[in-house]
């Protein structure tokens, strides 16, 4: 009896044991990156550091699904040497539906271990485009970097298994192919409704690591879906053209501002903030510097709209270049990288209100007649309290002042300042009657 019950103790202890050595056990965990915009530095410094960390991790694999209208060729290249160093398998899913991975999104798709779309997705159109200052290359230049572009292309292809003459016409040739053609095609391995569909697909499959043969297996993993941090997440944002674009305008403005209102501090500190994160966003993209100094020039005519009278010429002169300076910001044909022309409108037209308006008040405030200080004196009316032969004093504005007149004036006598003299003396005269017409229409 008494070992039948340490029997069912040791049992008992073991089931524990047991029971708390699983309940220890973790998870693996597949990432789901989501990149839903171009390529820029932000998209591939988030995608490097998650793959170096599932790496770290040694992770089952790293999901990238992706939805982009191309990018820079360097943060293209970083992200693809990347997948190429990874120890893990790395997994590019174009989707969803509607989906792209055109230019640098179809390179760094080719690049993956396993590739693979949606249906209602496309991929292609790789050529390469000049961005940047000076982006109007010459021909030989522009041959040099197709050139490179398709080798590269052949390149990643090649390491992949997949088809090497349809990676290099994507980038000669601006081929783009539907999910469905580019399966037939060689250039991805499945079509996929969703990502857990795509992970079924993939069990058991191989992939090379350092020439060896390595057996896929997401069995019991979870796919957990990774983000950008807040910071990534606006950074990102200001990769956009038309975001880009309004900070510049919002700068600009915002310096005005306290340019014309020294002391503000405000719109002056918000201007610059501006300003700098303009110039982050703008080194991204095709910038024209003819168009930035045309919105520059628009501030000076508006600027000079306050000091000189041209009867409105110089405003207009300032939207007109305020418009083609918008127009001309970015010098670039792909639709991605153009700022919306509803943008400009909506921005120019309320710039330039702000512009006039300022502008307006501004020569307001000039032409109003001074009300304070010894230019403000003039044209006050007081009582002579000392009678004026010469000098006398007066009453005027609550004060009591040393007065002189042309002429003698009698105490309790009205009287209107002239002018401010020297030693805080008021120049006076008699204050003017009204005349007679005025009087009858006033009865």
């Amino acid at each position: 009896m008494r070992r039948r019950l340490i029997n069912i103790l040791i049992g008992l202890s073991l089931i524990g044991l047991i029971g708390t050595v699983n309940s220890g056990a973790t998870t693996p965990v597949i990432r789901h990156l989501s990149i839903a915009s171009t390529i820029n530095p932000v998209t591939a410094s988030f995608i490097s550091e998650q793959i170096d960390l599932a790496n770290q991790n040694s992770e089952p694999a790293i999901l990238i699904q992706l939805d982009t209208p191309g990018g820079l060729d360097t943060a293209m290249r970083e992200i693809i040497q990347a997948e190429l160093n990874s120890q893990i398998p790395i997994i590019v899913y174009v989707a969803p539906r509607g989906a792209r991975a055109a230019s640098a999104g179809a390179l760094i798709t080719l690049a993956a271990d396993f590739a693979a779309m949606a249906p209602g997705t496309n991929i292609g159109a790789a050529h390469p485009v000049a961005i940047g200052p000076g982006n109007q290359l010459d021909s030989t230049m522009l041959e040099k970097i197709e050139n490179d572009a398709a080798a590269y292309a052949r390149s990643l292809a090649q390491q992949r298994g997949r088809n090497q003459e349809w990676a290099e016409a994507a980038v000669r040739e601006s081929v783009s192919v539907s999910a469905e053609e580019a399966l037939e095609l060689l250039v991805i391995d499945f079509i996929a409704e969703n990502p857990t569909d795509l992970l079924q697909q993939l069990e058991g499959l191989t992939y090379l690591r350092n020439g060896k043969k390595l057996t896929f297996s997401a069995t019991g993993s979870q796919l957990t879906a990774i983000e950008m941090s807040w910071r990534q997440q606006i950074l990102n944002a200001l990769g956009n053209p038309n975001i880009a674009y309004l900070l510049l305008m919002l700068g600009i403005i915002g310096i005005f501002f306290e340019i014309s209102q020294p002391g503000v501090i405000l719109p002056g500190v918000i201007g610059a903030i501006a300003i700098l994160l303009a110039f982050f966003a703008l080194s991204t993209l095709p910038v024209n510097y003819v168009g930035v100094l045309l919105i520059l020039l628009s501030v000076v005519f508006f600027v000079l709209e306050v000091e000189v009278v041209s009867y409105g010429i110089l405003s207009i002169g300032g939207i007109i270049s305020m418009a083609l300076g918008s127009l001309m910001l970015i010098d670039s044909s792909e639709p991605y990288l153009q700022i919306s022309r509803a943008v400009i409108a909506a921005t120019v037209a309320i710039s330039a209100g702000f512009f006039l308006f300022a502008t307006w008040m501004v020569v307001r405030t000039q032409r109003r007649p001074i009300i304070s200080g010894q230019e403000g004196m003039i044209g006050e009316t007081g009582e002579v309290v000392k009678a004026i032969d010469g000098r006398g004093s007066v009453f005027v504005h609550g004060e009591y002042w040393q007065a002189r007149a042309d002429e003698p004036i009698a105490v309790g006598t009205e009287i209107e300042v002239v002018r401010v003299l020297k030693g805080l003396e008021l120049q006076v005269k008699l204050k003017t009657p009204p005349s007679p017409v005025t009087e009858n229409m006033e009865d």
